[in-house]
């Protein structure tokens, strides 16, 4: 699970440097340069198609622009196996975009006076005590901050592999082990933050956190199509999800939160104009944490988008994952791409 904006940058500055000295060649994939430097198409669509062509198996794209009807386009497949064609409303595992509407319930909840940002993770656990060090010093702002100093479960070694199948089996994969920094003294970022933030939001409102969420978020921006399950859903409306070297498709694989493009793309425009917030809950919110995510996990990568100058919500969903993370530095290059088509036919 990954974050676009503090994470993986460097490839695509190796290629901006390209362009300045032929040096950086020996530290850019071929694939990378070429995607950058290729001339930019006049459409989203012939963009898309260029991904594809790239070695992406299936892509879904988003466009929302203030004024127009919101925009979909697709390439590649849905289903490899069974040739069926990538669809614009397919579910999609959107991973570490899911920390987007925990922290926009953790703002509603200290809005409301039953958490507060000051409080420590032993106020919250005192039986992590001892087993979280600095538990007693580790705020609240800073686990939403990925400032805490907790390692990141998912760093443990073979855990892809064989996941654990529940949050407390995720969580003993960290307890006991040395902190990363002093709490508040660096970044990190780190699952293990959010797992408990799910955590205490569950203990706070006496019921499951995704009830929370579907409550104050789901249900008045009216997305329904956006889920915390595959037990919730229909596999077949799910799109594949593909690993480069393993064959087998990974959409059977439970990794959290399903939603369609157009849902991801709903929420994020609620979020950054302020619409799925009352009153000093925007304020929080904009205290503690970012407007714009991106996700990975094994067959599925996901990057949200919304961009002031042009008022545009831009989600981009593809289906294929490799070990270097090259098509996670590739995607980011075609998000980047769309954005600039937009912008400039928009100036046209």
């Amino acid at each position: 699970m990954l974050n676009s904006k503090k994470r993986n940058k460097k490839i695509i500055i190796r290629i901006a440097l390209f362009t300045g000295t032929a040096i950086s060649l020996w530290f850019v994939p071929w694939i990378l340069v070429k995607a950058w430097i290729l001339p930019l198409p006049d459409t989203v669509q012939e963009q898309v198609d260029q991904a594809i062509s790239h070695g992406l198996d299936g892509m879904i794209v988003y466009v929302d622009e203030a004024g127009k009807q919101p925009e979909f386009y697709t390439g590649g497949w849905h289903n490899r196996e069974h040739k069926i064609p990538a669809k614009p409303n397919a579910l999609f595992k959107i991973a570490s975009i899911s920390k987007l509407y925990v922290a926009v319930s953790i703002s509603k909840l200290v809005n409301d006076n039953r958490l507060s940002l000051d409080k420590t993770l032993a106020d919250y656990f005192p039986e992590l005590l001892g087993r979280i060090e600095n538990a007693d010093r580790i705020t609240l702002k800073m686990m939403v901050q990925h400032r805490s100093g907790i390692p990141n479960f998912t760093d443990s070694g073979g855990y892809w592999e064989n996941p654990p199948d529940s949050a407390e089996e995720s969580l003993a994969l960290v307890l006991d082990t040395p902190a990363l920094f002093e709490p508040g003294e660096d970044y990190s970022y780190s699952n293990t933050n959010y797992l408990l933030l799910g955590l205490l939001i569950d203990n706070t409102v006496g019921y499951n956190h995704h009830q929370y969420i579907k409550e104050q978020i789901l249900v008045p921006l009216e997305l329904n199509n956006t889920f915390f399950s595959l037990s919730e859903v229909d596999i077949e409306g799910v799109m594949s999800g593909y690993y480069v070297g393993y064959e087998p498709d990974l959409k059977e694989k439970e990794f959290g939160m399903l939603a369609t493009a157009e849902d991801v793309g709903i929420f994020l425009r609620a979020l950054n104009d302020g619409s799925i917030f009352k009153e000093r809950e925007r304020k929080i919110y904009s205290e503690i944490y970012e407007y714009e995510h991106s996700g990975w996990v094994p067959g599925y990568q996901s990057f949200t988008e919304y961009h002031n100058n042009i008022d545009t919500v831009v989600i981009l969903f593809n289906n294929t994952t490799d070990e270097d993370l090259l098509l996670w530095n590739l995607s980011e290059i075609m998000i980047n791409r769309v954005v600039r088509i937009v912008e400039e036919n928009r100036a046209k």
